[in-house]
């Protein structure tokens, strides 16, 4: 959490700095380095750090040296699989995994960003395969470049219009040569979304990676909560098979684990 030299951090926002700088580096960090990132003086650091070490949400490995406490890391897991949402996809996520031997995604459109990025809230890799991806629970993609993101789009984007305004203001990322740019090429894409009931991405967001999504609803029959992808690593996984397979697919994520149906 940096801050330009005239906002000083005071008080509770300096040691909630200092947890978020820790947490960035799963290295640790020293002392000096600290004080030079959230720009206050090592004493001051050292307060805060000793406050995060009492409640065990900071640790040393070394003397003067910190990293993330374990309660932080207890806290953190214990929270984030007690949610719902997560109980609820994850036996859905580990089928499609097993099935395809690829990476299984859930998804939600971050709304501290009115939409433009989709943050991943559960995920599980094959236990075979030697090619993984780096996403992470909590890691964040352009949505509309991403299979999530569009379908997730597609609902709340229902025309031009709506697309235009949305996209005004905002660059969309060329993250591929694949990728969608305008509001006009966004919106064809949402639009074949809307028919087809699922969303494609076909390289768009990473030169080597496709993935197919299909919705899931939470706690609304006609407005998902998130959605569900595949992500292939796309020679070993053609986008082709995943689209030959969505009956399957579907099939999968209407029928978890415990019968409680993901789609209407």
């Amino acid at each position: 959490m940096k801050q330009a030299q005239d906002q000083r951090l005071v008080g509770a926002d300096r040691v909630l700095a200092v947890l978020v700088e820790l947490a960035r580096r799963p290295e640790g960090v020293g002392l000096d380095e600290m004080a030079r990132v959230v720009q206050s003086s090592k004493p001051t650091v050292h307060r805060a750090l000793a406050a995060l070490r009492r409640a065990g949400l900071a640790g040393q490995d070394s003397p003067g040296h910190y990293i993330l406490g374990d309660e932080f890391l207890r806290l953190a897991f214990a929270n984030h699989e007690a949610r719902p949402d997560y109980l609820r996809v994850e036996p859905v996520l580990r089928a499609l995994a097993e099935r395809y031997h690829e990476t299984a995604h859930y998804a939600v459109l971050d709304p501290a960003q009115d939409g433009a990025s989709i943050v991943y809230r559960a995920k599980v890799d094959p236990t075979v395969g030697a090619m993984r991806l780096t996403s992470t629970v909590g890691g964040q993609n352009p949505a509309h470049s991403t299979a999530v993101g569009k379908l997730l789009l597609a609902y709340r984007l229902p025309d031009l219009a709506a697309v235009r305004e949305w996209v005004a203001g905002r660059s969309l990322e060329r993250r591929t040569a694949r990728t969608a740019t305008t509001a006009e090429d966004l919106h064809r894409r949402l639009r074949l979304v809307r028919k087809n009931g699922y969303s494609t991405d076909d390289r768009e967001n990473e030169p080597d990676v496709n993935c197919l999504a299909v919705p899931v609803f939470l706690q609304s029959p006609t407005g998902p909560s998130g959605a569900i992808s595949i992500s292939a690593i796309a020679h070993r996984t053609p986008l082709r098979r995943l689209v030959a397979d969505l009956p399957a697919i579907r099939a999968i994520v209407g029928e978890p684990a415990g019968g409680v149906a993901l789609t209407p």
